[in-house]
């Protein structure tokens, strides 16, 4: 076997994105990303560990190289030795963004779909007094998400193509990606003052 065709282990994706991030707020988007990712693979009946890198390293050159995004990160994991299906599924969350890679896996179109929508979640959750998302619902994200003004960079378009591409209402996506992000709510600043079970 090749290592050409070795899909990294978690430690080794954890061990290049952190080569390549340092910020707190990067690496909390990274993990978020990952546990959809991987909740989402376990809803699909698919690989959790292969779709949980791929969350985790999505944005590995975006600390160091934000105008190149996507392009850089194809170079990085190429040269990391990471199969051809893993950097495509990783360029591809900036399709017409900054990449003109087409999600077509499942696992392509959940990406895509749940990458800005984190973000959106974790800013409704902070808003809450628990300041958690371990008591909050999809109803809290959905009334925020007419306020333009409201977490301003999230684009929510990307979302809603995305949400369109996998076949879900976008009620049923942010229910699954708050679901996704609960078991790692402490670790990216999330379990507010809600006990953990």
């Amino acid at each position: 076997m090749s290592s050409h065709t070795h899909v990294p282990t978690r430690a080794e994706a954890l061990e290049l994105f952190l080569s390549h991030n340092t910020t707190e707020s990067l690496k909390a988007h990274a993990l978020s990303v990952e546990a959809v990712m991987r909740h989402y693979a376990r809803k699909y009946g698919e690989n959790e560990e292969k779709w949980g890198i791929i969350g985790l390293v999505h944005d590995i050159d975006y600390e160091k190289y934000p105008e190149l995004h996507c392009r850089k990160s194809q170079e990085i994991l190429t040269e990391a030795g990471w199969p051809p299906e893993c950097v495509h599924a990783v360029v591809s969350h900036g399709w017409g963004i900054c990449s003109d890679v087409e999600p077509t896996e499942r696992m392509e179109k959940v990406l895509y779909s749940v990458d800005e929508l984190t973000g959106l979640v974790k800013a409704s959750a902070l808003m809450r007094p628990s300041r958690s998302i371990l008591d909050m619902e999809a109803s809290s994200v959905k009334k925020k998400w007419k306020d333009a003004r409201f977490a301003a960079g999230v684009n929510r378009s990307i979302i809603e193509k995305g949400a369109a591409m996998m076949g879900v209402e976008i009620g049923e996506l942010i229910a699954e990606t708050i679901l996704g992000m609960r078991p790692v709510a402490k670790e990216i600043g999330l379990a507010g003052t809600v006990a953990q079970t």
